[in-house]
C-alpha cells in the first residue's frame, strides 16, 4: 500500500484528538511529525516523529500531505505556502476567512495538479449520518422546514487568545457556523438567499457568540442556530416533512473518547449508546408509526480514507475546496444580512 507521508501544522487539541489518532490508524499514511512553535508535545505521543521548528522546515521535508489545523486566521497563508511548496493539503474549518482567499486556493490546488480538502469531519458524525439516512430515505414526505442547533452552556470567554480577540477569524460564526452551513448545504444544496442575526451574549465578548441563520430555498426553510447560553439543549436536527418528523439530538461520541485517548477502531467506533435515537413520526403507505431510529455508526476514518484514495487513485476529495467556498460565500452572505438586517440573494 502506499503511504502517504504527512504532517500537521500544530499538535494542540486539534491534532492530538482528530487528526493524529486517525493518521496512525490508517495503513495508508505515515505520521512523519508536527510543527511546535513552543510546546513540545508530539514526541510524548509518538516517539519516532519529528517536531519541526518553523514551517519551511515541514515543507523542505520528504511531506505528500500537510494538515492546516493552527487557527482561522492563518489558514489562508499556511494553506498558500503549502501548495506552493508541492504538497497537498487538508485545511480545517473554517476554510478560510473570505470567499476570495478560498477561491485563491482552489485556483491554486488545480493549477499545481494538488488535492485540497476542508476538515469538515462532522459529516461523519453519527447523528449527522442518521439525519443524511432519514431524509435520503424520503420518509418525511415533500419538506417543509428544518432546524440544525449546535448549542452549549458556556458563558466563560475561551483562554485561547486567539479565539476571544477581534480577528478575521474569531467569532461563533467562523468556529460552529461553518459545521451548521457545511452539513446544510451537504443535505439541501445552496439556497437562494441568507437571512442572519449575529449577536454577542456572553459579558465582556468581543467576538460574535450567538447566530440564527435562515436558509431560503423554493418551497422550505432551514434554520440553523449556536449559541452559549443553552443549559438544557434542544434537538441538534428537527426536520418536518408533509407527512412527519424526525427529531435526533446531538449524540456523536467520537470526540468525547478521543479526548480520552481511545483509539479509533472499524468496528465499534462511533456508536451512540442505547436511549438516544432518534425519533420518527410520520405516515408511511397509510400507516401511521411513531417508533425510535437506530442510529448509524459514526467515524471520521471515512474523511481520511477519502483523502488518502482522492491522492492515490486521484478521485473527489471527501469534502472538496469548492465546497469549502461555497461554506464561505454563506459566512459572507450572513454577515452582510446581520449588518443590514435583511436576506441576502445569493
Amino acid at each position: 500500500m502506499q503511504k502517504i507521508k504527512t504532517a500537521l501544522l500544530s499538535y494542540g487539541m486539534s491534532g492530538k484528538v482528530f487528526h493524529a489518532p486517525f493518521i496512525e490508524f490508517h495503513d495508508g499514511f505515515e505520521l512523519v511529525g508536527s510543527w511546535e512553535r513552543s510546546k513540545k508535545l508530539i514526541q510524548l505521543d509518538y516517539p519516532n516523529v519529528k517536531s519541526y521548528a518553523t514551517l519551511d522546515a515541514v515543507l523542505q521535508d520528504d511531506i505528500d500531505l500537510v494538515i492546516v489545523n493552527t487557527p482561522v486566521g492563518t489558514h489562508f497563508e499556511y494553506a498558500k505556502k503549502v501548495l506552493l511548496a508541492g504538497k497537498h493539503a487538508v485545511v480545517e474549518k473554517a476554510f478560510t476567512t473570505t470567499v476570495a482567499e478560498a477561491q485563491e486556493l482552489v485556483n491554486l490546488a488545480k493549477e499545481k495538479g494538488l488535492k485540497l480538502s476542508v476538515f469538515q469531519n462532522r459529516r461523519w458524525d453519527s447523528d449527522f449520518k442518521t439525519v443524511r439516512q432519514v431524509v435520503s430515505d424520503k420518509v418525511l414526505g415533500e419538506l417543509v422546514e428544518a432546524e440544525f442547533h449546535f448549542d452549549r452552556y458556556n458563558p466563560l470567554l475561551s483562554v485561547k487568545g486567539h479565539k476571544e480577540t477581534v480577528n478575521s477569524g474569531a467569532g461563533i460564526l467562523k468556529d460552529l457556523g461553518p459545521h451548521l452551513i457545511d452539513q446544510a448545504l451537504y443535505l439541501f444544496g445552496m439556497p437562494l438567499a441568507v437571512f442572519a442575526d449575529i449577536r454577542v451574549t456572553r459579558e465582556h465578548s468581543l467576538v460574535d457568540d450567538w447566530i440564527d441563520i435562515l436558509f431560503y430555498y423554493s418551497n422550505f426553510r432551514v434554520r440553523l442556530k449556536a449559541g452559549f447560553f443553552v443549559r438544557e439543549a434542544n434537538p441538534a436536527y428537527v426536520i418536518h416533512g408533509k407527512k412527519g418528523s424526525f427529531l435526533k439530538s446531538r449524540g456523536d461520541v467520537q470526540e468525547d473518547e478521543l479526548k480520552l485517548g481511545k483509539k479509533p477502531n472499524l468496528s465499534s467506533w462511533g456508536k451512540e449508546a442505547k436511549g438516544n435515537e432518534g425519533l420518527l413520526h410520520t405516515e408511511i403507505d397509510n400507516k401511521i408509526i411513531k417508533e425510535k431510529i437506530p442510529t448509524l455508526q459514526g467515524n471520521y476514518y471515512d474523511f481520511f480514507e477519502g483523502v488518502y484514495e482522492s491522492i492515490v487513485s486521484d478521485t473527489k476529495e471527501p469534502v472538496t475546496a469548492q465546497e469549502g467556498l461555497l461554506v464561505m460565500e454563506i459566512i459572507e452572505a450572513a454577515i452582510q444580512s446581520s449588518f443590514h438586517r435583511k436576506a441576502i440573494d445569493l
